[in-house]
């Protein structure tokens, strides 16, 4: 099962404003350089959806009602939900903030039907958040993420055993799980339209073209073969955090502040999963979209806003930079469980002064402590 809330960023806004029903809610996008998070399916109709740059939503939707990203909400809302998932599977694979696969396998036993407990879980939702999701029932994943998606908004889609290739037939060859827009226009080009196109052919034909690797692929998610399974724990690779600015910033005193910032969220973030960076990343981005990467790797993995910021000042003095610069972002990746860390280092006071400020954050919400570096003059 893949269960996924509808605009879901737009919907807890207007669970929130009632006045809000029905109306064109775009989250994100209220400045000229960002984007948008989520837009109503009343906003969906002027052509906005999610990675919009702001000033595109705008001339499509001048009558839309711009709202600013509430994050913290927003994860209060989801926490709600995956209690809720967890009730109705033992196995529950998060995907993001709002979906999930949910493993039901053996569990004939607990439903009636499987519409019947669909219908529980979204009535269970509704009734909790305010809600609607769509739910998708397949043999795999990739079909019941296709299927989630097909009857969207409050979609409610069950493909049975021996109908995957019927589903798949007439639809075109971009609902395929990884293909991009540099793949479709191969496939059109060579005559591959519907995905039951490429169910017809061979895998061998396929491999003259993409490699065997990208061929087994195309081939086995277009006659509905979908081996993996669902897992509760997935591996967290990296954590970071980036920011594009409204207006460009400049000068070694600006840009460090910046990074101040960054080193904050992504210090809490380690925190709050329990884990520490071996590896600190930063990236730059240009106002002439030019982007520039650096990293390192540290003698011993840290969590630690300062030791974060520190490394991303030297990453940065050591790129020689000047100029304007319109992105910034900090990433730790080579993450550790915080229990494995050396014995040999005695951070004992750094970690009591993190652990008040983290729970600070907790009770009051992540901007109720910051640096004095940070705080705006006026």
């Amino acid at each position: 099962m893949h269960v996924d809330m509808d605009a879901f960023f737009a919907s807890v806004e207007q669970v929130d404003n009632p006045a809000l029903a029905d109306k064109p809610v775009i989250v994100g996008g209220i400045k000229n350089r960002g984007v948008v998070c989520t837009a109503s399916y009343a906003a969906r109709k002027y052509g906005v959806h999610s990675a919009m740059p702001a000033l595109q939503a705008h001339k499509l939707c001048p009558q839309g009602i711009f709202l600013p990203v509430r994050h913290e909400r927003y994860r209060a809302v989801s926490k709600k939900i995956f209690t809720i998932f967890a009730e109705f599977s033992p196995i529950v694979e998060p995907l993001s903030i709002d979906e999930a696969f949910l493993d039901i396998t053996g569990m004939e036993k607990i439903y009636k039907t499987l519409p019947d407990y669909a219908c529980r879980l979204k009535k269970r939702i509704l009734q909790q958040t305010g809600i609607h999701a769509s739910v998708g029932i397949a043999p795999n994943k990739f079909l019941a993420k296709l299927a989630s998606d097909l009857q969207k908004p409050d979609g409610l889609v069950i493909v049975e055993y021996g109908r995957e290739r019927q589903l798949l037939e007439h639809l075109p060859i971009s609902r395929l799980w990884g293909v991009g827009t540099k793949t479709a226009e191969k496939l059109n080009a060579l005559g591959y339209r519907e995905i039951g196109d490429i169910a017809k052919t061979t895998i061998a034909v396929l491999k003259k073209y993409f490699g065997i690797k990208t061929a087994t692929h195309l081939w086995q998610l277009s006659n509905g073969i979908d081996e993996r399974q669902v897992e509760s724990e997935r591996s967290i690779k990296s954590i970071g955090n980036e920011e594009t600015y409204d207006e460009d910033i400049e000068g070694k005193v600006v840009i460090e502040r910046k990074f101040l910032a960054l080193a904050g969220k992504v210090g809490w973030r380690l925190r709050s999963k329990a884990l520490k960076a071996r590896t600190i990343s930063i990236k730059v981005r240009t106002n002439n979209f030019v982007t520039y990467t650096r990293s390192v790797t540290l003698t011993e993995a840290t969590n630690f806003d300062a030791v974060l910021y520190d490394t991303a000042k030297k990453l940065f003095k050591d790129l020689h930079f000047v100029g304007k610069v319109r992105l910034l972002g900090l990433t730790g990746s080579g993450l550790v469980h915080i229990e494995e860390m050396s014995l040999f280092v005695n951070d004992e006071k750094q970690i009591k002064l993190y652990k008040t400020i983290d729970a600070i954050k907790m009770k009051f919400g992540s901007r109720s402590i910051t640096k004095a570096q940070l705080i705006e003059k006026k």
